[in-house]
């Protein structure tokens, strides 16, 4: 037989046949195969491992074991990977033409739907990967050569037409005394082919296989899309748990990082199918660790006797279990969701996700808000495209709330992020100190020493418009940053001069020109290229309206707005959120490799989804002629660009700290300056798209919900100083005007739907103009003088 189901038994893959087409059928049209899939497809990674695994092109060991197996099956076994999508229909239909000429049995859509998986009759005479070489260039088309080796296997997707396109009966009847069942097994040394471990640090060589990639070849974290799961939980997560239980919090060093890895190992290789390269992917290099050291560990904990599941493990994943169970209740209770839904994603990458559990669930985006400003000023060499514009990573963030609402845990996850350039900064300061004392020491002397220029970044707003202006003159090219607790600081100390505050921020949100010319002779001239600026404001909502006074000159638009809870009748914690040790070192590693990574960045998914997301807001708006909600999409969306954008780069970086350590991510950044770029664009998973729709999504919401009113009024009135009169009433898309009206409707009608929705002060030249851009967007069509009907 050439159809062979994977099953587990004590943690090794074990292999059986599918003897009919039935059967076949079968396990592919399961309800759980069908939901697993369907889920995956809607972003929800983590449960690929639950899905049906196959293997084609090779018979099990006696025992009914996969691993090492040199017997090949009589079919050839061969994944098409990451073909773009316009070119997927034309490569189906090549692939079916020439099926005669390749001896095709079965055809599938992968899993993520970005390629094929096919099993062709083999060529006994060839080995595995000389059939693989064969049928590309038949097709014309690469294969994936990191699948090459006849223990692979295939996550299988369902017996659907649309993912099922090809299958012959031949498949369930190869004759089991076919020459290339005992024949070449490989080329000569190629360790992936004879099913012998590859060497440490050659990923995609190992006999076994993985269960991370569309073949279940494990990949290395550079090329993975997601990161792989035992049951739902992230290996990442599991091992964070562990230091956390079993090592005050903190990871291995250099002391006893073998002794630690060895253990981590041990434990793990439960739950990993004592596979050796997965285990090898989900281990970091703990504390510049080499990659041959740390396989060395892992080969000796594989080499211990297999026990049951250790204790210490299952509580590990207890712990988790638990957790989880309660952040999903914690987001069924909230009203909102938005608060919870970044906190409940499977997974963010290493710094933001600490950022996140140093403050609590109720805090997510408040606090990823916050420390978004901080991403993009240490990621200051990095420009991003956006609707063909390049922009750096230029953010403004406030963070509203009450007071006691908590937004005081957001000052020290501000401040981790920020540390080594505070450090920096504060040498400086002593430099300029040094040399304050020699002035005022020399202030009769003819010779005066001459004031230091130095590149202090990190900018207090409890300063004069000239100080701050020359601050940000000197910056290199650099990004500043600014944070304040506190946001009445601004409103004080900046209470004549608020136009040039937000003169100054607005420049800055485009990074354009900026100059300022000084009337004393003492005070210096400011000629800025491109201002890059960045800020993080924490204050109450009466704060935040002193600081954005004005509605109508595009400040407002430029501040991402997050809303913290309504914390009034809320318990104490039992164990309140507070930034530790361990979150602090994770922070500051990546925060650490940001200055590093420097070039344009281009994201078609990110710019897609972004696309997407704006017109969505853009139909639902024109039908319920809400301009206000309208005209905040545009600049919504390049902030939730951006933000997203600053998550990517912590997961690049996660990625090479988690395959080469601290020190040898630095050194992969350093010497393959392009090597970022390659690594950010397959980290445009469905996942981070969610993620960007929270953030839009919420941003949004929150600038609405402070200033829609005012917008209005601003609009509406001259002599402008109203108040805001409690929460804007939210309207769903069948509550807008247009949904409101019948399919034949009148001038007359439309007029009396738009007054029940917006109230009194509508007009009829309103009115006309809103009947104006349906016609035009194809909405409606006239019929008659005063009557329309929709499209």
């Amino acid at each position: 037989m050439s159809v062979h189901v994977i099953y587990y038994k004590d943690g090794a893959k074990m292999m059986r046949p599918v003897l009919t087409r039935e059967e076949y059928l079968s396990l592919r049209n399961s309800t759980e195969q069908v939901n697993n899939v369907r889920r995956i497809r809607l972003g929800e990674e983590a449960l690929k491992p639950r899905l049906l695994q196959m293997n084609y092109s090779c018979l099990p060991n006696e025992d009914g074991s996969l691993k090492g197996s040199k017997l090949m099956s009589t079919t050839v076994g061969m994944d098409i990977d990451h073909i773009p999508q316009e070119q997927m229909q034309t490569l189906r239909e090549c692939i079916l033409e020439k099926h005669q000429e390749l001896g095709l049995l079965m055809l599938e859509v992968s899993v993520r739907q970005a390629g094929y998986h096919l099993v062709f009759r083999r060529r006994p005479e060839l080995t595995q990967e000389e059939n693989l070489r064969w049928a590309s260039d038949l097709l014309g088309v690469d294969y994936d050569k990191g699948a090459k080796d006849i223990t692979r296997v295939f996550f299988t997707t369902t017996a659907s037409q649309e993912d099922l396109l090809f299958l012959e009966d031949e498949i369930f009847t190869a004759s089991p005394g076919h020459p290339g069942e005992t024949g070449k097994t490989g080329e000569p040394g190629n360790p992936g082919d004879s099913g012998e471990p590859g060497k440490p640090g050659e990923p995609g060589k190992s006999g076994d296989s993985g269960d991370s990639g569309e073949s279940g070849n494990a990949g290395t974290p550079d090329d993975d899309d997601e990161d792989p799961a035992y049951d739902g939980l992230p290996y990442a997560e599991i091992i964070d748990k562990w230091w956390e239980l079993y090592n005050d919090g903190r990871p291995p060093m250099k002391s006893n990082r073998d002794v630690l890895t060895f253990e981590l190992a041990v434990n793990l290789r439960h739950i990993c199918g004592f596979d050796r390269k997965l285990l090898g992917r989900i281990i970091p290099c703990y504390d510049d660790f080499s990659e041959t050291q740390k396989m060395k560990c892992i080969d000796s904990a594989l080499a211990e006797k297999r026990t049951q599941m250790p204790r210490r493990l299952r509580d590990v994943l207890a712990a988790l279990k638990a957790a989880k169970e309660s952040e999903e209740q914690a987001e069924a209770d909230d009203d909102s969701g938005t608060a919870r839904s970044l906190w409940t994603m499977r997974r963010m990458p290493q710094g933001v996700k600490d950022s996140i559990e140093a403050v609590g669930p109720a805090l997510a985006m408040p606090v990823v808000t916050a420390i978004c400003p901080c991403i993009g000023a240490l990621a200051t060499g990095v420009v991003l495209d956006v609707h063909g514009q390049k922009k750096g990573l230029n953010l403004i963030s406030y963070i509203a709330g009450d007071f006691a609402s908590g937004k005081g845990g957001i000052d020290p996850v501000v401040e981790a992020w920020m540390s080594e350039v505070a450090a920096l900064d504060l040498m400086y300061q002593r430099q300029e100190e040094e040399w304050r004392a020699k002035k005022r020491a020399a202030k009769n002397k003819k010779e005066q020493p001459e004031e230091p220029k130095l590149p202090v970044r990190c900018l207090t707003l409890n300063n004069t418009v000239a100080n701050l202006a020359e601050r940000l003159a000197n910056t290199e090219g650099k990004h500043a940053f600014s944070f304040t607790p506190e946001a009445d600081t601004v409103a004080q100390k900046w209470k004549t001069s608020m136009s040039d505050f937000s003169v100054m921020l607005r420049q800055s949100y485009d990074g354009t020109k900026y100059e300022r010319e000084a009337r004393s002779a003492d005070a210096v001239n400011v000629h800025i290229a491109h201002l890059l600026w960045n800020v993080t404001m924490c204050g109450t909502p009466d704060a935040l309206y002193r600081v954005v006074s004005n509605y109508t000159d595009g400040f407002q638009s430029r501040i991402a707005v997050a809303r913290t809870p309504d914390n009034t009748f809320a318990p104490l914690e039992d164990k309140p959120y507070v930034l530790t040790p361990y979150q602090y070192e994770r922070i500051r590693q990546i925060a650490h490799l940001l200055p590093l990574i420097q070039g344009e960045a281009v994201l078609p998914r990110l710019e897609a989804t972004g696309r997407e997301w704006v017109e969505g807001i853009r139909q639902e708006t024109m039908k319920n002629d809400d301009k206000v909600r309208a005209r905040q999409r545009f600049r919504v969306c390049v902030t939730a660009q951006r933000m997203t954008c600053c998550l990517m780069l912590c997961r690049v970086c996660e990625r090479l700290i988690h395959r080469y350590g601290l020190s040898g991510a630095e050194t992969r950044l350093k010497q393959e300056p392009g090597l970022w770029k390659e690594m950010l664009l397959k980290t445009q998973t469905p996942s981070m798209m969610k993620t960007y729709g929270v953030i839009a999504d919420a941003l949004l919401e929150n600038a609405l919900f402070f200033f829609r009113d005012r917008i209005e009024n601003a609009f509406n009135s001259r002599d402008y100083a109203g108040y805001m009169n409690g929460e804007r009433l939210k309207r769903g898309k069948n509550d807008s005007i247009y949904e409101r009206l019948d399919v034949q409707f009148t001038q007359e009608q439309a007029m009396q739907q738009a007054v029940a929705v917006k109230g009194a002060g509508v007009t009829r030249n309103a009115i006309r103009q809103m009947l104006k851009n349906w016609r035009k967007q194809k909405l409606i069509e006239q019929t008659e003088e005063g009557r329309y009907r929709k499209l």
